[in-house]
């Protein structure tokens, strides 16, 4: 992966069929861009909006023009330095975003100049580059979008790129007809809440703030609940029909996270894919005060298809293929400079967004 550059001038399309073509451009490259690096783990103080060079396209790779960026998870934990999958410093942090095919190096066979994509490092060895103007990547790191896409939406996939694993991959085959989202207002939660209902199951969202269960709500939730209004054994027994939950979402961990079982359905399943709160306590305890319901617990990350691209990839068409047609519509909470990263990750941490945050560049 490599960055390239910001040309003199500036296309901001708000949607896929209103990108003109752009080849004709590439002398007027300048040398460098702007981007955000770190070049040590720590505070917002770290993320450092640079000057940085502009290699070219390379063979087998394409030129894109950023036109937003996600905020996520992945990059905080990488400027905090306690990510598992650490990319080597100094590191342009940024796992997706959607732009536009400007320059196209030799063997390229699939994309063309002018035209609309979503990039996904997911797709990389090292996950970042898009806090960037530019990014030259592989061709299989991109995704043509369709005519008419909105290219802020797309730049929101990798939630949902977790919420439809969540879903459809870490259940292996558990049949469910209801599932409980915690940090529903958040942009997995949101993304899951969407995939949910759009699989025909009934969705309980956990919300820590009335604003946030209305937003829920909106997403297309069954019920929604503020958890900090206390109560909620009997809220989600009622939300239930008294059965409990089949599936529960939980990105949170923490102290609170055995009390998820008691909001099980027999033979419920908890799938744990982040430690928000950090590590559970005594799991295995909380669960054999329930060993007469046969319940079960998964741990849940992406780099689970590090060895299995295709799966990542044909999920991450069908979310494209949602997008195109409606079925999914991204909440995007604001739009925030590309130079004010630190205000953007600040605001992630701060439990405050609903939906996703974007940077533009």
């Amino acid at each position: 992966m490599r960055l390239c550059c910001e040309p003199p001038y500036t296309i901001r399309p708000r949607a896929a069929e209103a990108v003109p073509h752009l080849a004709a451009r590439r002398d007027r490259i300048l040398p460098t861009m702007k981007a955000i690096r770190i070049e040590r783990t720590g505070g917002l103080e770290v993320l450092e909006y640079v000057d940085v060079p502009t290699p070219a396209a390379g063979p087998g790779e394409v030129l894109v023009k950023a036109h937003a960026i996600g905020v996520n998870m992945p990059e905080v934990l990488v400027r905090r330095g306690v990510y598992a999958w650490m990319p080597p410093l100094p590191a342009v942090p940024g796992i997706e975003m959607s732009g536009v095919v400007v320059d196209t190096g030799a063997d390229v066979h699939t994309l063309r100049v002018g035209q609309p994509v979503y990039v996904s490092a997911r797709e990389l060895v090292h996950r970042g580059g898009c806090y960037a103007e530019y990014i030259a990547v592989p061709e299989r790191a991109v995704y043509a979008l369709a005519a008419g896409v909105d290219l802020d939406a797309a730049a929101t996939l990798s939630g949902y790129q977790v919420a439809y694993h969540l879903l459809h991959s870490a259940p292996r085959g558990f049949q469910y007809e209801s599932v409980l989202v915690q940090a529903a207002a958040g942009g997995i939660g949101s993304a899951a809440v969407q995939l949910a209902r759009a699989a025909g199951k009934r969705v309980i969202a956990l919300a820590g703030s009335d604003e946030k269960a209305k937003f829920a709500l909106d997403q297309g939730a069954t019920a929604a609940i503020n958890y900090r209004d206390g109560g909620l054994p009997e809220r989600i027994a009622a939300a239930t029909g008294g059965r409990g939950v089949d599936l529960i979402l939980d990105p949170v961990g923490g102290p609170r996270f055995t009390q998820l079982f008691d909001h099980l359905a027999p033979l419920g399943l908890v799938v744990l894919f982040g430690y928000l709160d950090g590590w559970p306590g005594d799991v295995l305890a909380a669960m054999r005060k329930h060993v007469g319901r046969s319940l079960g617990l998964r741990l849940f990350s992406m780099h689970t298809f590090d060895d299995d691209p295709e799966a990542r990839r044909s999920a991450t068409a069908a979310l494209l293929r949602m997008l195109g047609d409606g079925t999914i519509r991204p909440a995007i909470h604001e739009r925030v400079p590309l130079a004010e990263a630190a205000r953007a990750q600040s605001l992630l941490e701060s439990g405050r967004v609903m939906g996703k945050l974007l940077l533009m560049p």
